[in-house]
């Protein structure tokens, strides 16, 4: 009688509780026609806390009962949609509090649970029926039978007998009837920790999670996911006897995709600061950013503007026959021991938002790419991802690139260019994603660079392998006394500033993300509260004595900078796209003429497409929506810096005179009209005041600028804005001008309109035309303002 009671209180509790959460129910959440019903956990804990913690807590009766409330609720609404499906199932989201776990935090304590599993998704078995229900007819006495079958992945934890009839009491044979049988389907998925959530020196652990009915299919392995589901243990009998030890999975009730994009966190103040930022720093943006990269790391400024590239990418494009031109760009860095090549990678790895590290001797070919292994449980042959798939719309680091065998390092040649691996073994053909920019660190063949060796034979690098990286630095350790004790200044500074909480020895930090433990993002109140500062504090350890005034970007804002940049999708205007063309060839050529001068890797049509990258990215560094000339000239810098080894032998203070020396060089081979520009880059370097020609200095004087320009100071005083520009214009004359230039644009729907044609338009219907010399300081007005920007006769909206 005890154990009856007990059982009626059961059941007592069990209606209780349906009736909770059928008042908890409305009609607008069944209009989505579907068997699984998505419930907040937030809004029941909001209507009712004590069911919302129990459920939680004590997750398979609960959820017996809820989906026993959903299935009278629908039942009441809708009898005939109620009919369409055997069972109603509840997925819960929201946040979960404590019970938001990893693989590792996942402890016995959650047994019986509800808890929310974030990870990467290892891998996944096949998709197989499971039968939930089957009918047998007998002929002899023409009556039919049904059994349902339960096991331990069942929410109703009595698992039935799995001994399936044959016959009935009589001994009469039954026949199965297979179209009346109700089955499900069945997959089982592992789930990995994060890469970069994992403790260093420890394995990833993994969990594996059981998806039933419509779950199957949502996942593929790489994926990065979110499970919420009950924890259960399942005793493992042999010989009738269980041993102390259980196995444990995961029972999902809803799966959800997270993006491949890591989100940053944005404020209406951080999409403020960071259009500010663009606009306020036009013309040295780019340089700016570049100089923020590993601050703690002295000079390699070229290789800084690359990793810079890197992060932001290139366009895309897949084009309508299905050829995909790839906007990842790689990178290679190849020097001598101690150049900082390890640390710049670091800083990649805290910097990007998504990257993962690897080395040369502690990854396989397959490691990088995807491994074909046997499941030991069921003998099937299944895939396994490797970093590269891990790491897709990512980056991936990989260190002593020089140590991996070449078997290893041939795996890659695919994933580099393509942006995919293709498996074709053991009766598997599978093609899996990795778009993925990689970021190679190596050392020379002979451990340092030979100066009496060309750098093809020093850095030992086949040319298949060579020309799929769109850059090649060689990093020397050159004895030069003034650089010396610049670094062992910076070096210094470094030890003598340390964080007095920071344990001794341990790792500088680089930013600190916040983990959110809820399936969607609340924001945050303490990020709102903490304004994002776009430069860092003036700190002794990255200012130093001889740079007060120079500001650095601050982590956590180049990052969400980054993001923003990464969206934009830059267009090739005319002018850079035949400069580009031009200085292709003039590439192509100089490689095969002179033979005397060494080049890092071969000059082929992928190069090309590399200045098309370069020049996108710096383009999007700006915030530009076309890649104009001076993203192309940046960009042809870069490719000449990694491809010419001469540029890259003199010390940095005399950058000047090594440019003059490769100009004499190479007058003979190059076109008249290159050395025209380069006469008028003199020209110009000699006329700003002696100092000496900065590449990188992107400003918007062009050199062949119209004469609109010229009226225009290179530094004009923001006190007087009007002395040196002629004819004074006053205020109410030039907004007219503005709102006639920008009636202008929006009639011919085009960024960019003629100077003759402009004057046409604006004077047409006017009754008061502006004169030439007042377009002139109008003009030179708005681009001072970055509003415009003239060039050959052209007006650029910008």
């Amino acid at each position: 009688p005890g154990s009856m009671a007990a059982a009626g209180l059961e059941d007592a509790e069990l209606r209780e509780a349906q009736r909770d959460y059928l008042d908890f129910l409305d009609d607008e959440m069944i209009s989505d026609n579907q068997c699984r019903l998505l419930v907040s956990i937030n809004d029941l804990r909001r209507r009712n806390e004590s069911r919302a913690t129990r459920l939680l807590s004590n997750a398979f009766e609960e959820l017996v009962a809820f989906q026993r409330a959903l299935k009278d609720f629908v039942a009441s609404v809708d009898a005939t949609y109620a009919k369409q499906h055997e069972d109603f199932y509840i997925g819960l989201e929201g946040s979960f509090g404590s019970k938001h776990v990893s693989p590792r935090t996942l402890t016995a304590c959650f047994l019986s649970c509800i808890v929310c599993l974030e990870g990467i998704v290892t891998r996944c078995s096949m998709v197989r029926p499971k039968v939930v229900r089957s009918v047998h007819y007998c002929p002899a006495t023409k009556k039919t039978i049904e059994r349902r079958y339960t096991d331990l992945t069942s929410l109703n934890a009595f698992p039935s007998s799995s001994i399936y009839p044959t016959k009935d009491e009589d001994n009469n044979p039954l026949e199965t009837e297979f179209g009346l049988s109700v089955y499900k389907d069945h997959q089982t998925i592992t789930i990995q920790e994060m890469p970069e959530k994992a403790p260093a020196g420890q394995l990833p652990r993994s969990v594996d999670v059981i998806l039933d009915d419509d779950l199957v299919d949502k996942v593929k392995p790489g994926d990065r996911v979110q499970v919420v589901g009950t924890y259960r243990c399942l005793p493992g009998k042999k010989g009738g006897y269980t041993s102390g030890t259980f196995k444990t999975i995961l029972i999902a009730c809803h799966v959800k995709l997270m993006s491949k994009d890591v989100r940053p966190l944005y404020s209406a103040a951080d999409v403020a600061k960071i259009k500010r930022f663009s606009r306020s720093r036009s013309k040295d943006i780019f340089n700016q950013l570049a100089k923020s990269l590993a601050p703690s790391i002295h000079g390699h400024e070229y290789i800084k503007k690359a990793i810079l590239c890197m992060l932001l990418g290139g366009v895309e494009k897949v084009l309508e026959n299905g050829t995909r031109i790839r906007g990842d760009i790689n990178i290679l860095l190849i020097g001598d021991p101690s150049v900082a090549k390890s640390q710049l990678l670091r800083y990649v790895l805290g910097t990007a938002p998504r990257a993962i590290p690897t080395t040369g001797r502690g990854s396989s070919g397959v490691g990088l790419t995807a491994a074909v292994t046997t499941d030991q449980e069921t003998g099937d042959r299944r895939l396994e991802a490797g970093a590269m798939v891990l790491a897709d719309r990512g980056v991936v680091c990989i260190d002593e690139f020089d140590k991996m065998s070449d078997i290893d390092r041939t795996a890659i040649h695919e994933v580099m260019e393509q942006g995919r691996v293709t498996i074709a073994k053991a009766g598997i053909h599978a093609r899996l994603n990795a778009r993925c920019s990689v970021l190679a660190a190596a050392n020379p063949v002979y451990g340092r660079y030979d100066q009496y060796k060309t750098p093809m034979e020093n850095i030992g690098l086949q040319d298949s392998l060579l020309s799929r990286f769109d850059l090649l630095f060689i990093v020397l350790d050159q004895m030069d006394p003034e650089q010396d004790r610049e670094i062992s200044d910076h070096v210094l500074r470094m030890h003598r500033y340390r964080n007095p909480n920071e344990q001794d020895g341990d790792a500088m930090p680089l930013g600190s993300a916040v983990e959110i433990l809820a399936t969607d993002d609340p924001d945050f109140a303490q990020e709102e509260e903490q304004d994002l500062q776009v430069y860092e504090k003036h700190d002794d350890l990255l200012h130093g004595p001889n740079r007060r005034k120079e500001k650095i970007v601050s982590m956590e804002f180049m990052r969400k900078y980054i993001h923003v940049a990464k969206m934009i999708k830059p267009v090739l205007t005319e002018e850079s796209a035949s400069y580009i063309a031009e200085e292709y060839s003039r590439l192509r050529s100089q490689s095969l003429e002179s033979s005397d001068i060494a080049r890092t890797s071969p000059v082929t049509a992928r190069t090309l497409e590399t200045l098309i990258r370069l020049s996108t990215a710096h383009a999007k560094a700006r915030m530009n929506k076309t890649v104009d000339l001076q993203d192309a000239e940046a960009a042809l810098e870069l490719v000449q810096f990694a491809y010419f080894k001469k540029v890259l032998e003199k010390e940095k203070k005399r950058r000047k005179q090594v440019e003059s020396e490769y100009e004499s060089e190479d007058e003979e081979s190059q076109p008249q009209q290159e050395r025209k520009t380069r006469r008028r880059k003199k020209a110009r370097t000699e006329g700003e005041g002696g100092d000496s020609y900065d590449p990188y200095d992107f400003s918007d004087a062009e050199e062949e600028m119209p004469e609109v320009q010229a009226h225009t100071p290179k530094a004009p005083e923001a006190s007087a804005p009007g002395e040196a520009k002629g004819p004074e214009l006053p205020e109410p004359r030039l907004k007219a001008f503005k709102a006639a230039l920008l009636e202008v644009f929006k009639t011919s729907h085009a960024q960019s309109v003629g100077l003759k044609n402009m004057m046409e338009s604006i004077n047409r219907d006017n009754p008061e035309p502006f004169s030439p010399a007042e377009v002139k300081v109008a003009l030179a007005h708005m681009q001072d303002d970055n509003q415009i920007m003239v060039s050959d006769e052209i007006v650029f909206l910008i």
